[in-house]
């Protein structure tokens, strides 16, 4: 089967290339090295390297081992923390589709 190809916009690609340029400045700040930081991490430095230019083929895992040795693990929290959008369809009572009952089974 073949394998289904990855299609990143050019906002998310501008956005991966950001976080990984702030995971490098974290990294420089603290004056780590890439080898430091990727044994430390338990990845290779290829992935370091591949996570600091924001390649969208990096697990999030690495991304968040990488953030775990700079103690910056709790950033990851903020993800879709302020859900503005979905607060907005919220209070306006737009509803999804509600799931149908369970079915009784025959034997229950």
């Amino acid at each position: 089967m073949a394998k289904k190809k990855m299609v990143i916009l050019p906002k998310t690609t501008r956005i991966l290339i950001q976080m990984g340029e702030n995971i490098k400045l974290a990294r420089l700040r603290r004056k780590f090295s890439a080898e430091q930081v990727a044994e430390r991490a338990n990845i290779s430095r290829p992935t370091l390297s591949a996570i600091e230019k924001g390649m969208p083929t990096v697990s999030i895992g690495s991304y968040l081992l990488v953030l775990q040795v700079l103690g910056l693990e709790n950033d990851f929290l903020f993800l879709a923390k302020d859900d503005i959008l979905g607060r907005k369809l919220q209070d306006a009572g737009i509803s999804t589709n509600e799931r149908a009952p369970k079915r009784k089974s025959e034997n229950g």
